[in-house]
């Protein structure tokens, strides 16, 4: 029923607000969900209300969506009506001020070097699919690019002779990234063995493949990455992004600024980056004895 004017919407996002391919796909479900409701209270959307909206969040929240969730869904909605304006279906878009839920953001994990040396620590073998892991570890934690970006590499992105990989990251944005040597010769350890494995055989161009010589999946690199937590000992709760946070918190507590922090991150306000201003305990107290008259 809402085909045609999601696919506009969506064709809005992408174009307009220049919105990933995952977010368009997030706002055109939580529009579709908000409009759905609409029906089912006998309410034109064309002239839906803050009172609507209000009622539908409250109907949301009943059911324990996560303030996280509920701040997405309203965002999605407004952006919505923004097209609707812009695109003439409406004449006024009584949804421009409407606030969505405050969000307590939640300051993110991040792994010690002593954690990141027992992960690494663990690499043994040429063996092609725990090699590809290892490399992946390395290069999340060195680089700081998000695990989607990861498994997006092709090969023709890489420049190892100049310890750089070009990135594309959300709203398809490109960026150069620096790698070190370590992760350089990690990777060229495992390209050797990749070879060697799928020798006369067709694979995908990307440069983390699974046994299938096709681009290896999140979730695969999600459940890998669990697995050598698991045999290093590591207590905390270890996913993909933790590497990213933990390359901004050891790079700004190391002493890199911010702006150059969210550089590489593909950040494109500093706002978002400023999360990582928070700092290890020992780095507090080392901080607290130095400066402070009683420390």
């Amino acid at each position: 029923m809402y085909e045609t004017i999601l696919k506009d919407f969506e064709s809005y996002i992408i174009l307009e607000k220049n919105l990933s391919k995952n977010t368009k796909l997030s706002y055109s479900r939580d529009v579709k969900k908000f409009l759905e409701y609409c029906d089912t209270k006998n309410i034109n959307f064309l002239t839906a209300n803050h009172k609507t909206l209000e009622e539908y969040l409250f109907f949301l929240k009943e059911k324990k969506y996560t303030t996280s969730s509920l701040f997405r869904k309203t965002e999605a909605i407004k952006s919505f009506y923004r097209f609707l304006l812009i695109d003439g279906r409406i004449k006024e878009n009584k949804f421009s001020s409407f606030k969505a839920p405050r969000i307590d953001r939640k300051l993110p994990d991040f792994l010690s070097i002593e954690d990141i040396n027992k992960l690494l620590s663990l690499m043994n073998g040429r063996k092609l699919n725990i090699l590809r892991t290892f490399v992946i570890i390395e290069l999340l934690y060195s680089s700081g690019i998000r695990v989607s970006e990861a498994s997006s590499l092709v090969i023709e992105s890489l420049n190892l002779d100049q310890l750089w990989i070009r990135v594309t990251g959300k709203g398809s944005k490109e960026r150069i990234v620096p790698i070190n040597e370590d992760t350089r010769m990690l990777i060229k350890l495992y390209l050797d063995e990749r070879q060697l494995h799928f020798e006369g055989r067709e694979t995908d161009p990307y440069l983390f493949l699974n046994k299938s010589g096709k681009k290896i999946s999140r979730v695969q690199i999600w459940k890998d990455i669990k697995k050598v937590a698991k045999e290093a000992g590591i207590k905390k709760n270890i996913y993909p992004h933790i590497f990213r946070h933990t390359f901004a918190t050891h790079l700004l507590n190391g002493g890199a600024d911010l702006k150059s922090i969210s550089e590489m991150l593909g950040h494109s306000s500093l706002t978002t980056t400023q999360i990582y201003t928070h700092l290890d305990n020992s780095a507090i107290k080392s901080m607290h004895k130095k400066y402070h008259p009683e420390g």
